[in-house]
């Protein structure tokens, strides 16, 4: 007789394990469908510009901070080095009015009307009188001058330890703009570590016609406004080719302010470190027609990237992360105003 038993059902953990397993697959199937496509090359150049340009405004404003620095830990020192030199001269004033003390109690210290019974030479007695009453003026006059100096030396000493407390204060912040421009390179570099190795040496390779490009530019027949300025542009131009570098001052490597200011130093100028700062530095210029070579020309909203003015509408600059000092159309950025020094 044929057996006729049922097939025995799943089990219950059979068919949980066969609903997750099909479950997880509409997820990676849906997922796959909706995944955001890779960008472009084009979009990862956007992208990595923008990114250098955010690094650049954190690193005007390291620039600013670390000259901050500079000028408090002088500040520092020269009050230090004035409170050592004053608390010499207190003590040198302590010590004469001890010696004028040491004088008086020579001078005998009894009561004048008693030394002018018992003395002798009622002339004598006169004349000593008067050297005592020259001590009494000299120690009011050394007293004076010890609590002269001492509320001195309070006040510097206290200066002194404000200036400390903003320097502790201005070396935190030039960390966490460091760290600032540091994160923005790497995001940087993650993104351009997305492109395929031909995608990346093409990139290169534009940056590099640009660079080639800008050797030749022409630059018309503008006159500097002055001996200055010409002498500034023709620093700059013998740093044509070098790499920008974030807080760099030069020789061999600049950010855009830094190699404006040591331009300006090369000419026999002083000018500010950063580009905020050398906005303010001199006349400015509202009208491109009105520029000449030499000019800083101050760009973008907050003032954070300046160059030199090169002539027929051209600027010599550090860029930006990963290129080089180059001339470029002053019409690539959004133009402020330019400044004559």
């Amino acid at each position: 007789m044929a057996s006729h038993r049922r097939p025995k059902p799943a089990s219950r953990t059979r068919v949980t394990v066969l609903t997750a397993t099909a479950a997880a697959a509409v997820a990676l199937t849906s997922q796959a469908a909706h995944a955001d496509p890779k960008p472009t090359k084009s979009e990862v150049k956007a992208k990595v510009d923008k990114l250098y340009e955010e690094a650049e405004q954190a690193t005007e404003k390291y620039d600013g901070a670390k000259e901050q620095q500079d000028k408090l830990k002088k500040q520092v020192d020269d009050l230090q080095d004035n409170v050592a030199r004053g608390q010499q001269d207190l003590n040198k004033l302590r010590g004469e009015l001890g010696s004028l003390a040491s004088a008086q109690y020579r001078s005998g210290g009894i009561d004048p009307s008693v030394q002018l019974f018992l003395s002798s030479d009622p002339s004598n007695f006169l004349d000593k009188a008067s050297s005592m009453d020259q001590l009494s003026s000299q120690q009011a006059e050394a007293v004076t001058k010890i609590q002269s100096k001492q509320r001195s030396l309070a006040q510097q000493r206290q200066e002194a330890q404000d200036k400390l407390g903003d320097l502790s204060d201005t070396r935190k912040q030039l960390g966490e703009k460091k760290s600032e421009v540091q994160d923005k390179l790497a995001d940087a570099r993650k993104l351009l570590n997305t492109l395929t190795a031909a995608e990346r040496s093409s990139l290169a390779a534009a940056d590099a016609r640009s660079s080639r490009a800008s050797s030749r530019a022409d630059l018309g027949n503008d006159v500097p406004a002055s001996q200055l300025g010409g002498a500034a542009l023709a620093a700059a131009q013998s740093k044509i080719g070098s790499p920008y570098v974030y807080g760099a001052t030069g020789p061999g490597s600049f950010d855009c302010s830094g190699l404006t200011s040591w331009a300006y130093a090369q000419a026999g100028a002083t000018i500010p470190r950063t580009s905020q700062s050398q906005a303010g530095a001199g006349t400015r210029i509202y009208s491109q027609s009105a520029l000449k070579p030499g000019d800083l020309v101050i760009f973008y909203g907050d003032a954070h990237h300046v160059g030199l003015y090169a002539g027929n509408g051209q600027v010599l600059h550090a860029p930006k992360p990963g290129a080089y000092v180059r001339y470029e159309s002053i019409g690539n950025m959004p133009f402020q105003f330019g400044v004559r020094i």
